[in-house]
């Protein structure tokens, strides 16, 4: 076994599946900041099928609850309601337990009701992952591909939990919502970590607000729309008071 290629292709699909998650899910889905073609738009559920096995409209949901009830008891995953260790570490329970609420997804994600493509491959997230680990384990050998897969199961789940967890603890608050400003972590999630401006403007593609600040997922958002691949709903920031 090659523990050191493992961690490097571990690492590899753990950002390939964040950039999905926070381009397409979260900035295109939950927020409509963005509009991206019907075939682009295959692809980044393919990859997320593979990679995590996450339903588009149960994902979602999830996310626009939390923006209805931001730390109130309502709220999926509030740090301030059920503890930062509980948000941090099992963050994926939380997010399943809303998520295989039917009522709850018909609420949020009305918009997106199931296609033919969720019926036929996308509703079945264990078939893709064990697609997804086998194509690992051919790829590198079954020992290096099952410790990437591992490591990279890990690495996403942790790092979902900070955005919500760190994100609403630690960190700079220069607009007046209780989620937090942290660079590092956003260098991690594709931009994420800048939770406090995203909160301030939802509806902005773009989450780097100021000087200095490096939102990553917004270079893959710039890169698609050169290629017309997407397009931006708008271009001007439009701030919330609270968030």
């Amino acid at each position: 076994m090659n523990l050191v290629l493992a961690l490097v292709a571990g690492l590899a699909v753990t950002q390939l599946a964040i950039f999905s998650t926070t381009v397409y899910l979260h900035r295109g889905g939950a927020h409509r900041a963005l509009n991206v073609t019907p075939g682009t738009s295959w692809v980044f559920r393919f990859v997320l099928w593979l990679t995590t096995g996450i339903r588009t409209r149960q994902w979602v949901a999830v996310h626009r609850k939390h923006h209805a009830n931001t730390d109130e008891p309502a709220d999926p995953h509030s740090p301030l309601q059920v503890g930062f260790w509980r948000v941090q570490l099992l963050n994926a329970v939380l997010y399943r337990r809303v998520a295989s609420d039917e009522l709850t997804v018909r609420r949020y994600a009305k918009d997106l009701p199931p296609d033919r493509w969720d019926r036929a491959l996308f509703d079945r997230p264990f078939l893709g992952l064990a697609i997804g680990i086998t194509f690992l384990c051919l790829t590198l050998g079954w020992q290096t591909g099952l410790v990437a897969a591992g490591f990279h199961a890990a690495a996403y789940v942790l790092l979902g939990g900070a955005i919500n967890a760190v994100g609403h603890t630690f960190g700079r608050r220069p607009y007046p919502n209780s989620a937090t400003n942290g660079q590092l972590l956003a260098l991690a999630t594709g931009g994420e970590g800048l939770h406090n401006n995203h909160h301030a403007a939802p509806t902005s593609a773009r989450f780097a607000l100021a000087r200095r600040e490096i939102d990553p997922g917004w270079w893959m958002v710039r890169a698609l729309v050169r290629l017309r691949l997407a397009e931006v709903r708008h271009d001007e920031v439009k701030l919330r008071s609270a968030a």
